[in-house]
């Protein structure tokens, strides 16, 4: 009776997801499953809840555990005949057949133009694993699960050649993953209805060669032309172009306007060309070093950016290819940015007119981690897209790596997009309609569900990483098989002339009228509208080739600073906020009065209201930026009475003005370098925006290095990109041990170079008001970097009385009051930046060390030369300045303002440092060895003259 029980039981156990995904597809239309299964589920909706009233949407055990139960009665007395049992028997192993090669398929798809590796074994995808054998091929099976056919019984036979054109061809389609039976059914009725085969017309076959031919053209071109010159080539994989084609055509029949493509070097230079229609003469001539060379740096032309508008079927689309340095995959993000900002700029909230395109290596798509963290963005409130299409140009090697087990741990390069359960196309190249098909169906499942999808372009890499590498060094069995590859336009061009769409001669005369367009240095892309603007278009000109000026226009008036204070401290009748921000409010309003000085918090929040009442909008992100990482910020609140998770907050700096900009602040996910990346990103595509990425420890900046070095720091240099991105960091020596107390001032300062950043650090809330308000009003852009308080952030003497808002600007060095010094009495002169300056203040005092004076530098660079001279010239009777840091000696900014404080000495100046000793580590992790080195350093600036001294 066991065995027989066990015979009967194929309606549950290993055929379970088959029985879950018939009921999913069930509850979504009873009349897309057979009538028997039908019959089945239409009995369950009278299977009572847990709660004991009807559901329809029963849970999926009760189903399976159902089907048990039905299996075990007909296995101890049923009397359903033992042919009915079989019948049922074999429509449920082919419904796992299916199923099988949904999930399984693309294993066995024809995908490697070089033909290397065999077909693994996969049992599952073989009829006989679930006991089909020949003599079932020509029997009659139920079919209304599929696509494959309008008939709702299809033979066995036909249905396994239907799955193996379908998932074994040319495209292996990965989409199972995906937990939303409405998606995984769209994909199956797009590919499942024409078997994963493109039918194009002959016009638009004939457009895929000529975009193969242009591909192969430029690189054959270029290789002639330029012998020996790197320029990364895409030969072997110039499907990618007409690929590129219809992301363009489609996109302008979809509703796009604007596509923002980041890609590597790898085939960027055909990109230019062939897809954005820059002029090839102007390629030439960087090639022949005869470009205007109009940048202080400048950067190679395989990593330049460019832009132009192009006719698609559908209208105008603009066309961006983002500035990219050699770091492969961080323009990921630094696109998503861009993308977000023109999506804002034209209210989408769905991400349906601007589109971004990532363009990955395989290697680089799998090992760099910047790809999972952008991923991790797709999806979240902030920093939503609507969707990224991604392109793998696949060219199966690494480097010189081409063995799997060294360059991943993953079957497939794109495996690590399954986290977002991102839709996988992965397409031989050498069947560039496939390629073409796999592009329109990605950016058509975008648009539909505007969620990330990526096609996955397998080719080959004809030449080494560059020009000048010889692969076959390490890789000997590939080149050869590379060698013999006829190339996949003469692939393509011969198999147009066999089925009669070209005559014998029409791919040669694509070759000839492609290379005279490139003898002609003329444009390949037609047309590129060359007098096109769209009316989203950011003018950037007011704010470039602007000379440099610390000084802005930053003070309000006092009836202004007190209605903003008021909007800023009153909540919605009825919110309940929790009684400590009761009381921060309650200081706040008092703080608006002009009752108690402004502290930290109040002051960074007037900035805002200020600018968002004035039309410039404000996007804040970071890892807790809504309440801030030490409680200071609370611009947004939370009713301590709401019922749900999603309701219940205020965001006052949202309700200051009738009419106001929009202000945006974001509590990001846990990353630095893809969340700086698409702050930076945001802030190149809209200079009206004070953009502000906050370190939750500015020491986290660590994480995001790549950004600062490729990008921040010297973009405008390279690229000529202005960029006026702020950068909040929390910076001081507070005891909290090595992670949190630097970040990393020292970093920024070998950074600073032709005025390419500024790098502050404020010491009361009146400079942290003007220096943010600065950044707006005056005319040009340029990267902020803050050394961010801790303790300041409440430190009574870091408050301001309301009258350093309503007159005055950011002062670059504050020197002593008047009425606190005798200045021909004053015999030292202590500068320093930051936090230290209150505890040099109390020390003097103590000591009542009258003949001493402390400087504060706030702007650390460009550094205020005539300021600091002003302030020196004050103490002609000084003959010693000491440069006091709380960072140790080779950290902090004593290394690079010692040059400039020497400059500003007068003759018979003695220059000397007080700080914590070189060390290599930011800070002590012991809180009484930080007191003994605090110590220490007080001792240091107001005793003698030893170390380092350096004479004027």
């Amino acid at each position: 009776m066991m065995q027989e029980y066990r015979s009967n039981s194929y309606l549950f156990g290993g055929n379970a997801p088959y029985v879950e995904e018939m009921y999913e597809a069930y509850l979504d239309n009873p009349g897309s499953v057979p009538d028997n299964w039908r019959a089945y589920f239409d009995a369950l909706q009278n299977v009572p809840a847990a709660d004991g009233s009807a559901s329809r949407d029963v849970a999926h055990a009760p189903v399976v555990e159902s089907f048990a139960q039905r299996a075990k009665a007909n296995a101890f007395g049923n009397k359903a005949s033992n042919a009915d049992l079989a019948i049922a028997h074999k429509q449920v192993h082919v419904q796992s057949l299916i199923a099988a090669y949904r999930f399984l398929g693309s294993r066995w798809a024809d995908l490697d133009p070089l033909k290397r590796q065999e077909r693994p074994k996969i049992p599952e995808l073989e009829p006989a694993f679930y006991d089909l054998s020949e003599a079932d091929m020509d029997l009659s099976f139920s079919a209304t699960n599929t696509y494959f056919s309008t008939a709702e019984n299809m033979t066995l036979r036909e249905i396994v050649q239907a799955l193996r054109e379908t998932y074994c061809g040319s495209i292996g389609a990965e989409y199972m993953h995906i937990t939303d039976p409405a998606e995984k059914r769209w994909w199956q009725q797009r590919l499942e209805s024409i078997r994963s085969k493109p039918s194009f017309k002959p016009e638009e076959k004939v457009n895929i060669l000529e975009r193969l031919t242009a591909a192969e053209g430029l690189e054959r071109y270029l290789h002639t032309k330029y012998v020996g010159q790197k320029r990364f080539s895409l030969e072997g994989g110039e499907s990618f172009i007409a690929s590129m084609d219809e992301v363009v055509q489609r996109s302008g029949e979809v509703g796009v306007q604007e596509i923002v493509i980041g890609m590597a070097h790898r085939g960027r230079l055909n990109v230019l060309v062939n897809t954005l229609g820059k002029a090839p003469k102007d390629l030439f001539s960087e090639f022949d070093h005869t470009a205007p060379e109009n940048l202080p740096s400048g950067d190679v032309k395989y990593h330049q950016g460019f832009s132009s508008d192009v006719s698609t079927r559908g209208g105008p689309v603009h066309l961006s290819l983002s500035f990219n340095p050699s770091h492969l995959e961080i323009v990921n993000p630094v696109v998503e940015g861009s993308v977000k900002a023109r999506l804002d700029r034209r209210g989408d909230q769905e991400g349906d007119t601007v589109l971004p395109v990532l363009v990955h290596g395989d290697a680089a798509f799998a090992g760099q981690g910047v790809v999972m963290e952008t991923l991790a963005l797709a999806q979240t409130r902030g920093y939503y897209t609507g969707g990224t299409l991604h392109i793998v140009i696949n060219n199966q090697i690494g480097f010189t790596t081409s063995d799997p087990r060294d360059t991943r741990s993953t079957l497939y390069c794109t495996d690590v997009v399954k986290m977002i359960e991102a839709p996988v196309l992965h397409v031989n190249g050498d069947d560039p309609e496939a390629v073409v098909l796999a592009t329109r169906l990605a950016l058509d499942y975008r648009q539909e569900f505007n969620k990330d999808v990526v096609v996955d372009i397998v080719c080959f890499r004809k030449l080494g990483h560059n020009e000048q590498d010889t692969p076959a060094l390490t890789q000997p069995l590939m080149y050869k098989s590379i060698g013999k590859h006829p190339g996949t336009r003469k692939l393509y061009g011969d198999k147009l002339v066999a089925n009669g769409t070209l005559k014998n001669e029409g791919p040669d005369d694509l070759v000839k009228t492609y290379r005279a367009a490139m003898d002609a240095g003329k444009h390949t892309v037609d047309p590129v509208l060359t007098n096109y603007k769209s009316k989203y278009a950011v003018d950037w000109s007011p704010f470039l080739n602007k000379k440099w000026t610390d000084s802005a226009d930053t003070a309000l008036p006092s009836a202004e600073i007190k209605r903003l204070a008021e909007r800023l401290t009153t909540v919605p009748n009825g919110f309940k906020p929790h009684a400590l921000v009761e009381k921060v409010l309650a200081d706040r309003a008092a703080m608006g009065r002009g009752e108690i000085n402004v502290d930290w918090g109040m002051a960074e929040s007037l900035a805002y209201a200020s600018l968002v009442a004035s039309g410039y909008p404000v996007r804040l992100s970071g890892e807790d930026c809504g309440r801030g990482t030490f409680t200071h910020r609370h611009a947004v609140l939370h009713d301590q009475n709401r019922e749900k998770w999603d309701e219940g907050t205020w965001t006052s700096l949202q309700h200051v003005a009738d009419g106001q900009a929009p202000f945006v602040v974001i509590d990001s996910l846990l990353s630095e370098e893809a969340v700086l990346g698409f702050e930076y990103g945001y802030a190149s595509a809209d200079p009206n925006t004070l953009v502000i990425w906050e370190a939750q420890f500015g020491d986290f900046t660590n994480g995001a290095q790549v950004v600062i070095d490729q990008f921040i720091a010297s973009g405008e240099v390279k690229w000529g990109r202005a960029n006026g991105l702020t950068m909040l960091l929390p910076h001081g020596y507070e005891g909290q041990g090595p992670e949190h107390s630097s970040a990393r001032l020292e970093r920024f300062m070998q950074l600073a170079a032709d005025n390419n950043m500024q790098i502050v650090q404020p010491t009361t809330a009146s400079q942290i008001f003007h220096v943010l308000r600065r950044q707006m009003v005056r005319m040009f852009r340029k990267p902020l970097v803050v050394m961010s308080p801790k303790s300041l952030l409440r430190a009574k003497d870091a408050g301001s009385p309301l009258s350093e808002f309503t007159k005055g600007e950011f002062r670059t060095v504050i020197g002593p009051d008047r009425s606190e010094i005798e200045a021909d009495k004053v015999k030292r002169v202590i500068a320093c930046s930051g936090k230290v300056a209150y505890d040099l203040i109390k020390r003097r005092d103590e000591k009542k060390a009258w003949d001493t004076v402390i400087v504060r530098v706030e702007q650390l660079y460009p550094f205020p030369h005539k300021a600091f001279a002003a302030e020196m010239k004050r103490f002609p009777n000084a003959t010693e300045v000491i440069w006091a840091q709380d960072e140790p000696q080779n950290q902090g900014a004593w290394f690079f303002v010692q040059h400039y404080i020497h400059e500003n000495m007068v003759e018979g100046q003695k220059l000397g440092y007080a700080g914590r000793p070189a060390s290599a580590s930011p800070a002590v992790g012991y809180a009484h060895l930080h007191q003994e080195q605090q110590k220490a350093l007080l001792d240091q600036a107001f005793g003698k003259l030893k170390g380092f001294v350096l004479s004027k």
